[in-house]
Formats: C-alpha cells, structure tokens, sequence
C-alpha cells in the first residue's frame, strides 16, 4: 500500500516568536531556519515580513536551501486594490518561496475585528491570491478561527475555504486559534470540510494548545483526512503555545498507527537528532530545557523506582513506548532513596564505572546516597554531584584544588549619590599545587560574587573553565522558618553544549550554592580529561 505523505509546516520563527520573553534578533532567525531545513522539514515560515524591521530585513534572501521558505502576512484590506495595498505589495517583495496568507473565517470576527462584509472578506481572499499566483509564488490560506466560525456559521466558514481553494491555494489550513476545540470536535468538522468538497490533500491543520490537546487535535485532523500540520519547536508560541513538532514528529514517524499509513520528510535517521534539535533551540532561547517533554526531555526516558529498573534492565520495552536512541535521547536510571542496588549499577556501568554487585563499596554508595537524600540532596536532578559522589568512594576523583575558607560580606549604604545600593563581596582562598591563592570580587548578590572569586584564579586550571557557565540557579526550602535547610540546584554547560546538574544542601544558602558550584568546576575539570561519564553532560 502506497504510503500518504503528511507535510510538516513550521513556524517557529513566526508564531513562536509571540511568545512571552520571545524576541529573535536577525541572528537568531538566519541560525534557527539552518536548523529547521537541515533537519528536513517541508516549510519554515520566516515571519511576517512588514510587521517589524527584523522580519522585513530577514526576508531579503531566501533563507532555505531545502525547504519551502515561506512568508505570512494578512490578504489585502477591504475597499483597497490589490495593486494599492502595502502589506500585500511587502508580502510581494520578500525572497520566499511561498504566501501564507490569514484570512478571517468566521463572520464574527469579519463584522468586528475587519469592519467589513462576508462578501468583502471573500473578494479580499480571491484577490490576494490572484497578485501572489501572478509573481509566480506557491500560496496557502490560513482560515483564522475556522473551527469557531465552523460551529457560528458553517457555510461561510466552508466559503472562506473554497474560495481560498478555488483561487488557487495549494493550502487551505484550518486553524483553532483560541485552542478551545476539542479532538472528537476536529475531527467531526475537518471531515465535514472533506466531504464539503475540499480534498484532504490540501487541507492543513494549525492548532494552539490552550487546552493542552493541540498535538492531540492536530493528530485527529490526520485522522480525518488533513495532510499538512503546522506547528512550532517545542511547543512554543502566545498564550500556552502552540502544536508541538518534537512530540508529533516522533509520534508520525515512529509509531505503527500512523506510520503504516502516512510518511513524512523526515527519515527514521534524520529523526535521531530531534533531542538534539530540541536542546540546541532551547539553547539558543537561553532557557533551561523541558525535562518532562515526550521524547526529547530528558526525563522521558527516565526510572526512578527500583521494581521498575530491575525490569527496566532485563527488557527496555517494560517501561518504554520506543527506544530512546530513535529520537537521539538516553536511557536514564535514576539513583534516589527510592532506587535499588540495579538502579545503582546500572547509572555507575553506563558512566563507565563497574562495580562488581557484592563490593562493598556499592553498600556504602548506596548507604550514603539514602543518608544524604534524607538530608535533603537530591541526585536525581544532579547527575554529575552523584557521580563525583561515586567516584569518590571509588578515590578517583583528582586533586585539581581545595579551598580552604571563603566569606561573603552583604552591605547596604547610600552612594555619594545619596542612592541606596546593596553591595555582595567574596573571598574565597584555595590552593592549586601547593599554593595558596585569594581571590576577591564584587557580584550581584553573594552567591554570582562567590562564583566569580572561586573562578577568578585556579592557577594552571584557570583556562579550562573559560567556556563554563551557569546556565539555571534553583533554590527550594525544605522545612519552614529563617533556619530551614535550603537545597540548590545549578545546571551549568560549555562551548561543547554539553549540560550537567550539580547540588548542595545546607541550613545557610550560601554554603548550598557553593557546594554546587565546586561540583560544578570539579565536574567541568573531569570531563575535560574525559574521565566523567558523558550521561551526566549532555
């Protein structure tokens, strides 16, 4: 049976872009659309070319080499030509493949937000598509609040539809754009879009997740007969995002229901870089990754329970819907008060560490991580704090340096300005092959002021720790009052993109968060001699 082929729409640099803390420079577009089209998609929408100088300077050169580069922007405005219409002229000049254009397709949003009439809105659609079809550019309409408009008035949602088709857009894409309808719901209206005339073949489907269902609804738009998805990196995009393309790739290409009937551009190989494609993005936004995102999180494919290791350990498909090496992630077995000795030998086997099951050793590893999460440290969230853990029971942790004392001195005063300033200095004095060195620095708080003295001077180490960096700081209280005990995470990364988690716990934050950042450095100096375990960077 010949396969139906489901085409991937992305607009990251679009959509995703309206996301709260959001804000691509021209950098950032020209690095991100290279990602997407190196990974295989179909489009890569560029931005709204018009709307902002980024996206109008972006849409200078074409920006794809393999993909449909693609530029958004409204049909041309009720009571004006195309020809006199300057979005619609913008739209013209850009360097892309292809016009998606949005259109209103419920008549509500025609009366208030166009102040126009239905019959307007439909000659703006025929009219836009026309000028775009005669400068020789492939089009596609996306139908904004399709599925209200469907359930307000369907035939002149279904109007807006044909007209987009019958003007000759390859796409007519049915978009949710409040993301309140439901899968059964999609389902139900795209296959009466179907039968309405409108070939499944050209239908797309562009669905936001304020329900958290828009993997689900974009799925179920599959099902009835869509063939083309558009949706974002990692889910991002206004409000609560929009159709996540890390989720619903995988799911498309690896599992049996759709991919014994649909294929897609990418291939089972290309797909192995999707955790990497995911990280590097998030990356690049410079926040911390989901660690519970399907697929690519670094959760995903992680056990903490021990009955569930050792079973885990025999046969991987115990506890796992694919093997994690499909989409480029990891197998993790998490070492926690919860876990067993399996768990314990599985984490130490897979950092390169065999301990034989009856060294004693392993009962004393495992003695102290129970006694230490009972503390309050927690390692399941800090790989690289637990394998300095282990290596040192092991003694093959090197002696890069010791510090021998550090103080943090916190000042409030007025300036000569008469402005009111809070001041955090550090000294911190280690000893590096023998010698013993003082730094001192000022930061923004005590702990960024620790950081920068610990890091000033390590002698002979000092330039192997030039590309780390803290990448998140978390604090968690652990039992109420001034006095309580005070967890820190840090997750720290390199010029590799390599990223490792370390912890302290302490009744004082400060010696929390110092204990984390000399887990931090010891880690970075490990790994340079490649004798840390690369699960525990990644």
């Amino acid at each position: 049976m010949t396969k139906q082929r489901i085409y991937l729409y992305d607009t990251t640099l679009r959509d995703g872009q309206q996301t709260p803390g959001v804000d691509f420079s021209i950098e950032d577009k020209i690095a991100i659309s290279a990602m997407l089209d190196a990974f295989g998609l179909d489009y890569v929408e560029g931005g709204y070319p018009g709307a902002n100088p980024t996206d109008t300077a972006f849409f200078t050169e074409k920006r794809t080499t393999r993909a449909r580069f693609s530029a958004f922007g409204m049909t041309k405005r009720a009571g004006v030509s195309a020809s006199n219409d300057p979005g619609l002229a913008t739209l013209l000049q850009a360097k892309s493949d292809t016009i998606c254009f949005v259109a209103k397709s419920w008549d509500y949003h025609v009366r208030v937000a166009l102040g126009c009439s239905n019959e307007d809105n439909l000659e703006s659609i025929s009219a836009s598509l026309a000028v775009a079809h005669a400068a020789g550019r492939e089009t596609m309409v996306d139908c904004e609040h399709f599925f209200d408009g469907f359930k307000a008035n369907p035939d002149y949602a279904l109007a807006c539809a044909r007209t987009a088709l019958e003007a000759g857009a390859r796409w007519v894409v049915l978009c949710d754009t409040n993301g309140g309808t439901q899968p059964s719901e999609v389902g139900e209206i795209v296959g009466k879009v179907i039968a309405a005339g409108i070939p499944g073949a050209n239908l797309g489907i562009h669905a936001h997740d304020d329900t958290g269902q828009a993997v689900a609804n974009s799925l179920a738009a599959v099902e009835a007969g869509a063939r083309q998805i558009q949706g974002t990196l990692n889910g991002i995009g206004e409000r609560c995002g929009n159709a996540n393309l890390t989720t619903l790739i995988p799911t498309l290409v690896l599992k049996p229901t759709f991919a014994g009937r649909f294929e897609t551009g990418i291939s089972v190989e290309a797909l192995e870089g999707i955790s990497r494609l995911s990280r590097n993005f998030d990356e690049l936004l410079n926040r911390a990754p989901n660690a519970q995102a399907p697929y690519v999180g670094a959760s995903a494919f992680a056990t903490k329970a021990g009955i569930h290791a050792s079973a885990l350990i025999k046969e991987p498909r115990t506890y796992e819907h694919v093997p994690p090496e499909t989409v480029g992630n990891r197998r993790r077995v998490m070492v926690s008060d919860q876990g067993g000795k399996a768990n314990f030998i599985a984490e130490l086997k897979r950092r390169g560490i065999d301990v034989p099951k009856d060294d004693g050793r392993l009962d004393s590893l495992i003695a102290a991580v129970k006694d230490r999460e009972a503390q309050g440290y927690a390692y399941e969230g800090a790989d690289a704090s637990f394998e300095l853990l282990a290596r040192g029971f092991l003694h093959t942790v090197p002696d890069f340096f010791r510090v021998t004392s550090f103080r943090c001195m916190v000042e409030r005063r007025y300036d000569a300005n008469g402005a009111l300033k809070t001041v955090s200095e550090a000294i911190v004095k280690v000893i590096v092959d023998g010698e013993e060195k003082m730094s001192v620095a000022e930061g923004h708080g005590p702990v960024n002021a620790l950081d920068i003295a610990l890091r000033k001077d390590l002698g002979r180490f000092q330039h192997e720790i030039a590309d780390l960096e803290l990448a998140d700081y978390k604090v968690r209280i652990l039992n109420g009052g001034t006095e309580a005990i005070t967890r820190v995470l840090i997750e720290s990364h390199d010029s590799t993109g390599a990223r490792w988690s370390t912890v302290g716990v302490s009744d004082n934050i400060i010696d929390a968060s110092f204990q984390a950042l000399m887990d931090s450095i010891v880690y970075k100096l490990m790994k340079n001699r490649e004798m840390a375990g690369l699960v525990a960077a990644e």
